[in-house]
C-alpha cells in the first residue's frame, strides 16, 4: 500500500515539498547497497522526498535507486520526487559552490535537485573534505558571496530552491540582509525535547519553512539522545493512543506546520512513520508535550574551534541554546 504524503508550498522555486521525507545520513555509516535498498523500499511505500548531502556518501546510492525506479516504472517521472542535498563546509566559498553542486548532480545522475542547502554556517579550508573538520581548518563564511553563488545555482536551474541548515535567527538575518532570493528552508534539529519555538516563529515571519532533523532524537555515534524516545510524557501519550512514540513525535512536528525528516531504513518503521496523517493530537496531549523540559541534542561542538569564527557552542547558536 502506497501512502500519499501532504505537500507544502515553498516561498521560492515554484515547488511544493512533501512534508515528510526520508533522511539518508546513516549513523553509524552503512554500505551503499543498504541505502539503495532502503530508498527503493521507501519509494514503494510512497515516500517522494529524500534528503542527502555531499558529506553523507549517500548521493550515489540514492541516484542509483532513483534511476532504477524510473527504469522499472515504480515512479513515472523525475518530477514526482523532491530531492535535497547540501553544500559542505570546505565548498562553502563563492567559487566552489557551483562545482560542488555539479558534482552532487553527477552523483545523483540528475539534471537538477529540488533543494540545495548550506550545510552549516561555517566554511573550512577548500579541498580538505572531511568530518570532523580539523580545528585549524575552520574559516569565517562570507555569507553574502556564498549566498550569491547559491542564488546563481538556482538561476541556472541546477536547483529549484535554495536554503540553509543549522542557522540561528541571527545568522539567518545576516543572509536575509543581502539576499535577492530568501532561503526557502532552514533545516534544523526539532523534536518535542527541543522545540525551537523562537527560531520557528522567526522563520515563519520571514517565509522560511523549518524542516526538522533529529525528529526522534537521533541516537547515534556522533551525537544524539534517548531523551525523546525515552520520554515518559511521550511514552504515556503513545501508550494511551495505541501509537508508537515515533508517530507521536512526527505528528506533533507536522502539527507545528514544519517539514520532517525520518531516518529509519527498517521497512516496518518506515511504514509506521507514514501513518500520521489521519489523526490529531488532543489539546491536552499538545499541552503536555509543550511542557517537556528542553535541551539540544546536536550541540555542534565539532563546528567550534579556537582558530575559527565560533569558539563556543554559544557563539555557534547565538545563545539559542
Amino acid at each position: 500500500m502506497a501512502f500519499t504524503i501532504p505537500e507544502v508550498p515553498l516561498s521560492s522555486g515554484g515547488r511544493k515539498m512533501p512534508v515528510l521525507g526520508l533522511g539518508t545520513a546513516a549513523d553509524p555509516p552503512v554500505d551503499p547497497e543498504t541505502v539503495r535498498k532502503a530508498v527503493t523500499e521507501a519509494l514503494k511505500l510512497g515516500y517522494r522526498h529524500f534528503d542527502t548531502a555531499a558529506l553523507y556518501n549517500s548521493e550515489q546510492p540514492l541516484g542509483d535507486a532513483i534511476a532504477e525506479a524510473l527504469g522499472e516504472g515504480l515512479i513515472k517521472s523525475r518530477d514526482e520526487l523532491f530531492i535535497t542535498s547540501k553544500l559542505w563546509c570546505s565548498d562553502a566559498h563563492r567559487e566552489n559552490v557551483e562545482p560542488a553542486l555539479q558534482k552532487t548532480l553527477k552523483n545523483l545522475k540528475l539534471e537538477y535537485i529540488d533543494m540545495y542547502l548550506i550545510h552549516w554556517p561555517v566554511s573550512s579550508k577548500p579541498g580538505n573534505y572531511e568530518y570532523p573538520i580539523k580545528k585549524e581548518d575552520f574559516l569565517q563564511m562570507d555569507y553574502k558571496s556564498v549566498w550569491e553563488a547559491m542564488e546563481e545555482c538556482q538561476k541556472l536551474g541546477l536547483t529549484k530552491a535554495i536554503g540553509v541548515s543549522n542557522f540561528s535567527c541571527k545568522k539567518l538575518s545576516d543572509v536575509l540582509a543581502n539576499a535577492k532570493v530568501p532561503p526557502a528552508v532552514n533545516q534544523v534539529e526539532v523534536n518535542p525535547c527541543w522545540q525551537q519555538k523562537q527560531l520557528t516563529e522567526f522563520c515563519k515571519s520571514n517565509g522560511i519553512l523549518v524542516v526538522a532533523y533529529a525528529a526522534l532524537g537521533a541516537v547515534g555515534t556522533f551525537y544524539g539522545t534517548n531523551r525523546v524516545m525515552g520520554s515518559e510524557v511521550l511514552n504515556e501519550i503513545a501508550r494511551i493512543r495505541g501509537n508508537t512514540v515515533a508517530q507521536v513525535c512526527l505528528r506533533w512536528a507536522y502539527e507545528q506546520g514544519i517539514g520532517v525528516l525520518v531516518k529509519s531504513f527498517n521497512k516496518e518503521r518506515m511504514e509506521q512513520n507514514l501513518q500520521i496523517f489521519n489523526w490529531t493530537l488532543s489539546d491536552d496531549e499538545s499541552k503536555k508535550i509543550s511542557e517537556i523540559p528542553q535541551g539540544r541534542a546536536c550541540l555542534g561542538t565539532d563546528y567550534t574551534s579556537v582558530h575559527g569564527p565560533f569558539k563556543t557552542i554559544e557563539e555557534l547558536w547565538d545563545g539559542e541554546f
